[in-house]
């Protein structure tokens, strides 16, 4: 039975809630019977104290049961993976193909940019024609049919999370672990996989910028997800620069078919690679990183994609058109190196935010993309440049939007001694 009030008051009081209220409240959220006061005040509580020992897991699984759970009937394991946002991070746009090249179904719900963080759905979206936003029905269609789909969530799956999520948007609440683990997984757990990897990343590009606050996130995910019951492990990956070497919609899609076209040795395939072994591991599925990186080589992860996006609304020949299909930005300039050094580090935050005021990202909700701005060749760490040499190529729509652009771009940007390179895999929690 809910009781708002009683929850919330035992929250203020430091008091562990049981897993009923917290059903309850889900339920309340989604049928409207809690109020957006009371929504407010439960998001503050949880942010100042927590919900105690298996609290997240008692809101994720409520939040899952809010709305509609999708079940499968299909010849092979169903499985998913989730980013916790960085730059340059198209991962699952190679991933979930290349999964599905191997007789997995990969039923992902993603999500739009938020904040410095770019969006699988935007990133998709930037194909001419493709809408990400499909009915339940479609979606079990496509997933049959290509093995993958990447959509956003329908009005039905998890609508209590839709609705905290937006309060806690209001009132300055987005940052607690308990309520961003349970928002993870109440999509990915409405989706009926029963495997799931997740890329928790740390530094100056992410949303965690430290080893232990990364560490702390990927063990909460993991345990909440596990006592849910979904079999789940997360690899901890380095942000502290772009994990390709674009950042943007459109140009961040021409680093995706690179990889789909057989460049595996990028940062961007191995980190595709690495979260693919850990999935297969996790799924009991008889496949390894070999045979992903095989996919990529051959052309049957690139078939997939490409019928992806057909089924999206997109050009049937994207996989072999692509150069002709993506959309560009009328002004491209280079920004030259001041001096003579090495690239010492990188303000992820700085750079996402450049590229989010270039229209590559949305300031509010309402603001409209522009698919074709954005950064390319962009130098990686420790890289050596004499003065004048280009750091990274801006994709702008306008000459004083490219100059904006460059002024915010070169501080970002630290020129000095060669760093010390952090690995790309920090570790894995399991």
């Amino acid at each position: 039975m809910l009781d708002a009030r009683a929850l919330i008051t035992d929250l203020r009081a430091g008091r562990a809630p049981d897993a009923g209220a917290l059903h309850a409240f889900a339920a309340g959220l989604a049928d409207g019977r809690v109020s957006d006061a009371q929504a407010g005040a439960f998001a503050m509580a949880v942010c100042l104290n927590g919900l105690g020992p298996g609290g997240a897991v008692a809101l994720a699984a409520g939040m899952r049961d809010s709305g509609d759970v999708l079940t499968w009937d299909l010849p092979g394991r169903v499985v998913d993976k989730h980013s916790t946002g960085g730059i340059g991070d198209p991962v699952s746009l190679i991933l979930a193909p290349a999964l599905a090249a191997l007789g997995c179904y990969v039923p992902m719900i993603s999500g739009r940019g938020l904040g410095h963080s770019g969006g699988t759905l935007d990133k998709l979206e930037s194909i001419p024609g493709v809408s990400t936003q499909v009915d339940e029905a479609r979606l079990r269609a496509i997933v049959s049919d290509v093995g993958c789909v990447i959509v956003s969530a329908t009005g039905r799956i998890a609508p209590a999370d839709k609705r905290l999520y937006a309060v806690r948007d209001a009132t300055g609440t987005v940052e607690s672990l308990d309520l961003i683990t349970a928002s993870i997984l109440s999509k990915k757990l409405a989706g009926g996989i029963g495997a799931l990897v997740l890329d928790v990343k740390v530094g100056s590009g992410a949303f965690m910028a430290t080893a232990q606050d990364a560490r702390a996130l990927a063990r909460l995910l993991v345990d909440t997800a596990q006592g849910a019951g979904c079999t789940t492990a997360a690899l901890i990956t380095d942000m502290n620069q772009p994990l390709a070497s674009a950042v943007g919609n459109a140009v961040e899609l021409a680093e995706v078919m690179a990889v789909l076209h057989g460049a595996i040795d990028p940062p961007l395939a191995q980190v595709v690679l690495a979260l693919g072994g850990a999935l297969f591991r996790l799924a009991n599925v008889a496949s390894d990183r070999a045979a992903l990186a095989a996919v990529l080589r051959d052309g049957r992860a690139a078939e997939r994609f490409g019928a992806m996006v057909a089924a999206l609304g997109g050009p049937r020949d994207f996989v072999e058109r692509w150069h002709d299909h993506l959309p560009a930005a009328p002004v491209i300039r280079d920004l030259p190196a001041p001096e003579a050094g090495h690239v010492a580090a990188i303000d992820g935050v700085a750079m996402g935010m450049a590229v989010v005021r270039l229209g590559g990202g949305r300031q509010v909700e309402t603001d409209r993309i522009d698919p074709g701005v954005g950064l390319s060749h962009i130098l990686p760490l420790g890289t050596r440049v004499a003065r004048g040499d280009p750091l990274l190529r801006i994709h702008a729509a306008s000459a004083a939007a490219a100059d904006t652009a460059a002024a915010a771009l070169a501080a970002a940007i630290t020129l000095g001694d060669a760093p010390s390179l952090p690995p790309l895999i920090h570790e894995e929690i399991n």
